[in-house]
């Protein structure tokens, strides 16, 4: 038998709904002591994080994967940081999105509600238990957590911190649940408590979205990968476009949020792509294209048209040239997974109709598309990046993990 998902999602459920009315300043003062606990026990989180990296390690963890493990200071400073950008953060639970009076005199508010209780499941990371429970308890939510085995010890240590600062506070420390078991049938517990959890999260790569995308039986929020290009229109300035390439391939290859794919306009390839090219693979990035480019740069590896809907999350880039904006549009509509797509351009009209016509949860003119982050957008933090249509897009912020209900006022009115 084990560990109890089913008992313990109750009990989370159980506590959200008494945590639905904590005002913002009692929220603040949770995050605040979450904050001072963890900064006391630093040392020991720090022992117990050790513990996981040395098991990694001898269980052949790659070196990037136990880096990805590893709480140093720093690390540590920047997640108690991360909590006082949270308390900074507007509370929109209870905001009035729109109000309206109807004819029969009843009094309509349209106003913000947490989601209920959010499930996070995540890989390597150990800061991203307190990221997701902080983001979840000032959106007034509960959150069940299930992270890597790898960090079982270090996401523990975290839990147990947090959960001691509700004790402190006189607030139920049912609100973060934490399936404290590397089982993987435990996970399945998990997508199966539809009853209890209100939605899911995965963090992670393909294979685990996927996976919970399948097995959910409540409602998922998650990103199909990063399959990002940037169209070099006829109009560009070269100097911006270079620029914006660079940035967007080179600055951290691994991201969902980094160029997989340059479609460069045909009026301006054979003047411009060569420099580019060149700049790319001085640069230790692999060029991978279609036989018009090779003829270009010679330095091309030719590939056929399956792969244009990889997503390499490395130093690789996949270039083609289009006839024009609309062939551009249809490639990126057609190989792109819905998540940031850029046009480098001088023309207004051309600006409008790529931000009107493509498909994706952020489109950007003359910028990188390494801005699609909710702390770079304006929001503060940021759950996760989402690609779909319902119920939010694009980054994850704490407006996003919040839904919302109608309140009718009347004075008796009846139908």
């Amino acid at each position: 038998m084990g560990f109890d998902v089913e008992a313990l999602c109750a009990k989370t459920k159980k506590a959200s709904n008494a945590f639905l009315s904590v005002s913002t300043e009692k929220k603040n003062e949770l995050l605040s002591a979450i904050k001072k606990i963890i900064i006391a026990g630093v040392e020991e989180l720090k022992k117990v994080n050790a513990i996981d990296v040395e098991e990694g390690k001898k269980s052949g963890m790659n070196p990037a994967f136990a880096d990805r493990l590893l709480l140093t200071d720093g690390r540590i400073k920047s997640m108690c940081d991360g909590i006082d950008d949270v308390i900074a953060l507007p509370d929109y639970v209870g905001k009035v999105e729109e109000s309206y009076t109807l004819k029969n005199g009843l009094e309509v508010k349209k106003v913000h509600a947490p989601l209920g209780v959010v499930g996070i499941i995540y890989e390597s990371r150990p800061n991203v238990t307190v990221d997701a429970a902080v983001l979840c308890i000032k959106s007034g939510n509960g959150v069940i957590l299930k992270g890597g085995k790898e960090a079982i010890n270090s996401n523990r240590k975290l839990v147990e911190f947090m959960q001691k600062a509700f004790t402190e506070c006189g607030i139920s420390p049912d609100i973060i649940g934490f399936i404290d078991s590397t089982d993987r049938d435990k996970t399945l517990d998990m997508l199966h408590a539809g009853t209890y959890i209100d939605v899911v999260i995965p963090r992670g790569g393909e294979k685990l979205k996927k996976f919970v995308l399948k097995e959910a039986a409540m409602p998922v929020i998650a990103s199909s990968g990063g399959n990002c290009h940037i169209y070099v229109e006829k109009s560009a300035d070269y100097g911006m476009a270079m620029k914006i390439i660079e940035n967007a391939k080179i600055s951290r290859p691994s991201v969902c949020n980094a160029a997989e794919t340059l479609l460069v306009d045909k009026a301006v390839a054979e003047t411009f792509l060569p420099q580019c090219l060149k700049m790319l693979t001085e640069k230790g990035v692999e060029i991978r294209g279609t036989s018009e480019v090779k003829e270009l740069f010679g330095r091309t590896k030719i590939i056929d048209e399956p792969e244009f809907y990889t997503e390499y999350s490395d130093l690789i880039i996949k270039v083609k040239i289009v006839s024009g904006i609309d062939e551009a549009i249809e490639h990126i509509n057609r190989y792109g997974t819905n998540h940031s797509e850029a046009i480098v351009t001088s023309s207004e009209d051309a600006a409008e109709k790529f931000s009107t016509e493509v498909d994706a949860g952020c489109v950007y003119v003359n910028a990188s598309t390494r801005f699609t982050d909710g702390f770079e957008l304006g929001l503060g933090a940021e759950m996760g990046i989402s690609t779909q249509k319902l119920h939010v897009r694009g980054p994850i912020g704490l407006k996003e993990l919040t839904s919302v209900k109608y309140v009718i006022k009347g004075n008796g009115q009846i139908r």
